[in-house]
This record gives C-alpha cells, structure tokens and sequence, in this order.
C-alpha cells in the first residue's frame, strides 16, 4: 500500500533504493528509525510533564511502551508515571 504523500514514481525510486541496500544498511536504518520512535515519544512526555526529571521521564516511555505490569515489576516501589 502506498503513502498517500508518495507518488508511484517516487515509491518506486525508494523500494530501487532498498532493495540495492544490504540487510545491514537496512537493519541500520531500522534501528536509527526506532531510535527516532522513541526519542519522539520521549518528547512528546517530556513537554507534557515539564516537571519530570529524565528517570520519570523514561519510566513513563517504558509504562507507554510495555504497559503498568511490567513498569511496575520493573520499579515495585515507585509510582507509575503518567505518560
């Protein structure tokens, strides 16, 4: 399925580019790509609770991305932060 913003021509010219990637460009820029995901959700947290000091911000990414059970086992005596 095609982006709404891509034009066939230019979907074509990116899947030419992937496909003459190696799987470790492609395993790379997977990573910088989840790597951006998360810094972006972190943002995101960050200027919701202006207030949060970077290790409630990074327990609430982790209550966002994994849930409140495994935040919680992760951190028992602490609350869970809002993300």
């Amino acid at each position: 399925m095609r982006a709404a913003d891509t034009t066939a021509a230019a979907e074509a010219v990116q899947l030419a580019v992937l496909r003459a990637m190696t799987p470790s460009q492609r395993f790379a820029i997977a990573l910088d790509m989840s790597d951006a995901a998360r810094q972006t959700a972190l943002d995101g947290i960050r200027a919701r609770h202006p207030g949060y000091d970077h290790r409630t911000a990074v327990r609430a990414l982790v209550r966002l991305r994994y849930g409140d059970d495994l935040c919680h086992r992760a951190w028992p005596t602490l609350p869970l932060p809002e993300p």
